[in-house]
């Protein structure tokens, strides 16, 4: 791989062709979307670049990654959270959706190595299971945090019916399950490396 100036590594270049073929630089070979997301699992950086353009299109090929995912039954973008986000495109506040989107999921993958470190720390013995405890509950208090900033302010009791209630107190409930399943997809997936 080529270094930056910095001396850091630079992304490897992936270019994808008019026939939808993604050719890797670094390899000399054609790659699948299959092979990028492993590629982005291992932590390896990479550019996306049209091939007759030159321009970058490494978003719109993760995006296609992530619905290729979603088409296999890998759910790990609950149905609420994607209406709330495409009903951010074009709101005031898209400008800081990245940043806070970006900050939440460091945060999670923060916790998510903890917890990792735990479970290899104590393989063997009981589980801490007051430190799974609390970690899923800063999880949770994360989540709800970051998604209450995008909801609109709460109505009173006079505004919405008590079905209302229940129905987001289910809706909340569900996406509390959404969320510890996915930790345990991301468990199952950590315990294959």
């Amino acid at each position: 791989m080529a270094k930056s100036p910095e001396g850091a590594e630079a992304p490897i270049r992936i270019k994808k062709y008019a026939n939808r073929r993604l050719y890797n630089t670094a390899t000399s070979s054609y790659v699948t979307l299959e092979n990028l997301a492993q590629m982005v699992k291992d932590g390896t950086e990479f550019v996306v670049t049209d091939a007759k353009s030159g321009d970058d299109i490494t978003r719109s090929v993760l995006t296609q990654i992530i619905f290729e995912e979603e088409s296999k039954g890998q759910h790990l973008l609950p149905l609420r959270f994607l209406r709330q986000l495409i009903g951010l495109y074009g709101d005031s506040l898209q400008a800081m959706v990245p940043g806070y989107l970006e900050m939440s999921m460091e945060a999670f993958a923060r916790n998510q190595e903890q917890m990792r470190r735990y479970m290899n720390d104590t393989f063997g013995d009981l589980f801490p299971f007051r430190q799974f405890e609390e970690m899923g509950r800063q999880n949770m208090a994360m989540f709800e945090q970051a998604m209450s900033m995008f909801k609109p302010p709460a109505k009173t009791a006079s505004d919405e019916g008590d079905g209302e209630r229940d129905s987001e107190s289910d809706e909340l409930a569900r996406l509390r399950e959404q969320l510890q399943e996915m930790q345990r997809n991301l468990d199952r997936l950590a315990s294959k490396k």
